[in-house]
């Protein structure tokens, strides 16, 4: 029985010296690793955060009509400039029965009180002549008199106006004709003839007949993810890539973050906006659909390295490179680094733009690793 477990032992002994054997022998015939170097390069470095949105006037103002009715006729159509006063279109008026019943009895109740006035004012004339009375009486009579023919005139411009909406000596001033309010482009005008339109008032809004913006004011309008929030601040420079417009990169300044976030999606988005710079030779639609780089740190022509040469200490934590002194011989350097892109870093101290840096996590090609 022991000889049969001296037998085993001595075998497995056996087995795994010649094992460790065939390993060294593999190992030993194995090509050596060979390290590539790179050297570091001026590059400008531009580190951001991306944010999607549109393209917008700064000020964009809704023409809506002080009067009820039925479009007759419009002027001016989308593209058009306009200046502050320029007629836009014409309304027809569709009077409410209920005020143009009460509008009709306020004439005759206006022309009783004319007439009784008249009427008095005739007496009190009499008696003046007469003797009987003063007069101040008769000025007051005459008072009275003209206070009732003004009532009664403006009864029935009260009238005209609820039926037509103009009255007798209003015409440029007339509720029917709607004109622009501010000077610039018409970007839509979203009723036609024959269209109703509904009046602006405290309990509706009324209907828009036109929208109106100065197209050289424009801004970006987007939104950026709570995370990202944190590292952006007034001021900073925007760079607008539009989609529609090809190889065209717009600068902007960021001038507004909004101090409170909205639930989109799960995830809480925070409204931002940017003045664009005064384009003279291409013209940005509203409502373009945009991309807004905002530019969080930049550094121009600094020596840089590739963010896979950067190696850092297990302990410490601080960032290294392996310089080469020799064939294949590397020496440890601690470094400084400035901003990144997330391809290439700063580096501040450290290298020089001749050290050739050790490419130590370089990735082998699927053909040469089988």
């Amino acid at each position: 029985m022991k000889k049969s477990v001296t037998r085993i032992i001595l075998f497995l002994i056996v087995i795994a010296f010649g094992g460790s054997m065939y390993y060294l022998f593999q190992k030993n015939n194995e090509d050596p690793i060979v390290y590539e170097t790179q050297e570091a390069s001026k590059q400008t470095i531009i580190k951001k955060t991306v944010a999607t949105g549109s393209i917008l006037p700064l000020e964009e103002v809704l023409i809506k009509p002080n009067i009820s009715g039925v479009i007759e006729e419009v002027y001016v159509e989308g593209g058009d400039f306009v200046k502050s006063g320029d007629l836009l279109c014409k309304i027809k008026v569709v009077p409410n029965l209920n005020a143009l019943n009460d509008a009709r009895n306020g004439i005759d109740e206006a022309k009783i009180s004319l007439n009784d006035q008249r009427r008095n004012l005739e007496r009190q004339k009499k008696l003046f002549e007469k003797g009987v009375i003063s007069k101040v009486d008769l000025e007051r009579a005459e008072v009275s008199f003209d206070q009732a023919k003004q009532s009664y005139g403006a009864a029935t411009k009260r009238y005209d106006i609820i039926k037509t909406g103009t009255a007798k000596g209003y015409g440029n001033a007339a509720n029917t004709q709607i004109r622009a309010t501010v000077s610039g482009m018409v970007l839509e005008v979203p009723v036609e003839v024959g269209n109703q339109v509904i009046e602006s008032n405290t309990f509706n809004e009324g209907t828009t007949i036109a929208a109106i913006a100065d197209v050289e004011k424009m801004i970006f309008e987007g939104k950026v993810d709570e995370s990202e929030v944190g590292k952006i601040k007034e001021n900073l420079p925007l760079e607008i890539t539009v989609g529609a417009i090809e190889n065209k990169v717009f600068q902007a300044v960021l001038d507004y973050i909004a101090p409170k976030g909205k639930e989109e999606n799960g995830a809480i988005q925070f409204e931002i906006k940017g003045t664009l710079k005064k384009q003279d030779s291409v013209f940005i639609r509203a409502g373009l659909s945009a991309n807004a780089s905002i530019i969080l740190a930049r550094a121009d022509s600094v020596l840089a390295l590739k963010e896979g040469l950067i190696q850092y200490d297990v302990k410490t934590k601080k960032p290294f490179v392996e310089i080469e002194k020799g064939e294949q011989q590397f020496e440890r350097k601690d470094v400084e680094l400035g901003i990144s892109d997330g391809i290439f870093v700063e580096v501040k101290s450290g290298v020089s733009n001749s050290d050739k840096i050790k490419v130590w996590n370089e990735v082998v090609p699927d053909e040469q690793s089988k």
